[in-house]
């Protein structure tokens, strides 16, 4: 439990520092954009980019520092690449105000370095969300790379970079007429940067709001969301909830991904409040199981209050899938040969467990007073 709640603790510290990073990048930036102070070794106009780019940065780092609180190894890689950037945007700005940014993004390295092992999780992008990504980036590079070879017809577009500028400003529909067409050629193919760029942030918006828009129906509904349940892999199922249940969560929470199948919609509106990915369903279903990915899950655990109820959910799990390990927690000592033949792997009975520790305590066996410490310490 010691070793769990250290590795909880330097992920903890990991993100925090890369949040702290990324606020101190975009206040940094804006600081230097509003107030420039310029040193005597950098351009003038290298320090106002880094301004610019150190904002952007730090923005960045916000997204990375939100895959990190997910677990993404992706995440965790793009930290380690923005945090030297971080620190030499910091230096390029020359400003005294850059100097908390350098600093931390220094600290900062080793301390997310050392956490690779922490971030294991694979980023899971939806079929709508990459379907999206490459349209939109289709769309852009259309226009970019048509507007440069019709540069003729476009007075101001001198580069790629001016050709970006303006299918970025016509595709988003902002359109500042600082370029406008000028040939027939010009002018339909801008039409058709602005159909396709239209139809393309569109798809790109809807993959981006959409997800948040079912997970705010999934919440009044009492489910999780579609991608959160596909996201799910080497997972634990915790079949049901009471008494004993508790204790499994509040492990599980600091270790393993988990979801919990209870019938209750109040207990599973009261699991969900605290943060935990629960599913108002029937734990000894057989959909249910399948719902919450059973088939990628690496185990089950039954520990309610209700022998009958376990039993019922380990023979449906262990009929899906013969192969995956199920732990039970038996309220009545008769009831553990039964939970074993219904499919459980293990089966611990915590009355029973609970009696000879008190009993060998009462004997003076120095062991069990040991052992008793540091279950009831939780370690």
């Amino acid at each position: 439990m010691a070793f769990t709640s250290r590795r909880v603790l330097s992920t903890r510290a990991a993100v925090l520092l890369t949040t702290l990073v990324a606020v101190l990048s975009v206040v940094t930036g804006v600081v230097n954009i509003l107030n420039p102070q310029f040193g005597p070794l950098v351009p003038d106009a290298v320090q106002q980019i880094a301004g610019f780019t150190g904002t952007l940065t730090g923005f960045l780092m916000v997204a990375s520092a939100l895959g990190m609180r997910r677990g993404l190894r992706a995440a965790w890689w793009s930290t380690v690449v923005l945090l030297p950037v971080t620190a030499l945007q910091g230096l390029v700005q020359s400003s005294i105000y850059s100097v908390p940014l350098v600093a931390l993004s220094v600290v900062s390295l080793p301390v997310v370095a050392l956490t690779r092992s922490r971030f294991d999780r694979e980023l899971s992008l939806s079929t709508s969300q990459l379907t999206a990504a490459l349209i939109l980036s289709g769309v852009l590079a259309y226009g970019t790379v048509g507007t440069y070879a019709l540069r003729e017809g476009f007075p101001g577009v001198n580069s790629l970079l001016d050709a970006f500028y303006y299918t970025l400003v016509t595709a988003s529909t902002v359109g500042y007429g600082d370029i406008t067409p000028k040939t027939p050629a010009a002018t339909l193919f801008s039409l058709t940067v602005l159909v396709l760029g239209v139809a393309g942030f569109g798809l790109a918006l809807s993959a981006l709001l959409g997800p948040a828009i079912e997970a705010r129906f999934a919440s009044a509904l009492g489910r999780m969301t579609q991608s959160q349940l596909e996201s799910l892999e080497h997972h634990v199922i915790v079949a049901g909830y009471g008494e004993l249940t508790e204790s499994i969560l509040e492990e599980l929470a600091a270790s393993r991904p988990f979801v919990v199948l209870v019938k209750e919609p109040a207990v599973a509106e009261s699991l969900r409040e605290r943060g935990l990915n629960v599913l108002t369903e029937d734990p000894s279903d057989a959909s249910s199981l399948e719902h919450a990915g059973i088939d990628r899950a690496d185990a089950v655990v039954a520990a309610t209050n209700d022998d009958g109820q376990d039993a019922l959910a380990i023979l449906t799990a262990r009929q899906l899938q013969p192969n995956i390990r199920i732990v039970a927690a038996a309220s009545e000592r008769e009831n553990e040969e039964k939970l074993r033949a219904a499919g459980a792997n293990t089966v611990i009975s915590p009355a029973v467990i609970g009696g000879r520790l008190l009993v060998q305590s009462a004997l003076g066996d120095e062991n069990a007073e040991e052992t008793a410490k540091q279950v009831s310490e939780g370690e």
